[in-house]
């Protein structure tokens, strides 16, 4: 899992699975290009890595329709992308009596709209080294069910349907498009999650992940796996990384 020389561009680097994965990419010899929209964590996050030089770009997902050309931008400042993982997302728990249109139209935007736009524009001529691996962080909640989860796993079931096609349709430019769909891991978003259920409930989630709770180096592995060399005969999977969660 040889990254040396090759630049990832990770959204959602500022926390959680976005900055382990980061972090994971610069000691694997990798230069990361850092994104979120807080700039003070984000170079936070960049002390924090080995290696270098790693880019800090501040930048709001929430207008897919400008992404694009943001990215091709990047490429001519930094250099080609070799790899994309979009980590960032929105965690919506609510029972569907209470969700909004409002609701629905933000977490598409940033957990689908906002991917599909990455896509778009790590695959133009110029942007990419001639090939590449795209991979978008879903979760199993794209793959069974859970009450109060259902905009959440509505995203991230779209994110595992899109890996499918679009791996079909940018096999022919050599560049690969994965999923990797984790339980939960120990982060930032695992406590939100944890405010918004029961003691009773969150004990209930923790057991039934067989192997207990994941830690962000679980996930980040995976993610790493699916950029380098070590994956190069595989696209358009989602790769379930969940303690045993799915196995039930």
């Amino acid at each position: 899992m040889d990254l040396s020389g090759r630049t990832v561009l990770v959204t959602g680097a500022s926390s959680g699975l976005g900055r382990g994965i980061a972090d994971l990419v610069a000691q694997l010899g990798g230069r990361v290009i850092l994104v979120a929209r807080d700039p003070v964590r984000l170079e936070a996050t960049r002390a924090a890595l080995a290696g270098g030089p790693h880019v800090v770009e501040a930048f709001d997902l929430s207008n897919p329709d400008g992404i694009p050309v943001w990215i091709r931008e990047l490429a001519t400042r930094h250099g080609v992308l070799h790899g994309l993982v979009h980590s960032a997302g929105i965690l919506t728990t609510k029972p569907l009596r209470m969700q909004s249109a409002s609701d629905w139209e933000l977490a598409m935007r940033i957990n689908v709209s906002a991917g599909a736009a990455l896509a778009k524009g790590f695959r133009q001529r110029g942007v990419n080294a001639g090939a590449g691996s795209i991979v978008f962080l879903s979760s199993v909640m794209g793959l069974v069910g859970q009450p109060g989860q259902v905009l959440y796993s509505a995203t991230k079931g779209a994110l595992v349907a899109m890996t499918r096609s679009m791996a079909l349709e940018l096999a022919r430019e050599a560049i690969r498009v994965n999923c990797v769909a984790p339980a939960v891991v120990m982060t930032g978003m695992s406590e939100e999650l944890q405010k918004n259920v029961s003691p009773e409930q969150f004990a209930q989630i923790t057991a039934q992940h067989p192997l207990g709770l994941g830690r962000v180096e679980d996930v980040a592995n995976a993610v790493a796996f699916l950029l380098a060399d070590s994956a190069r005969w595989i696209t358009g999977i989602t790769l379930t990384v969940d303690g045993g969660y799915t196995a039930q």
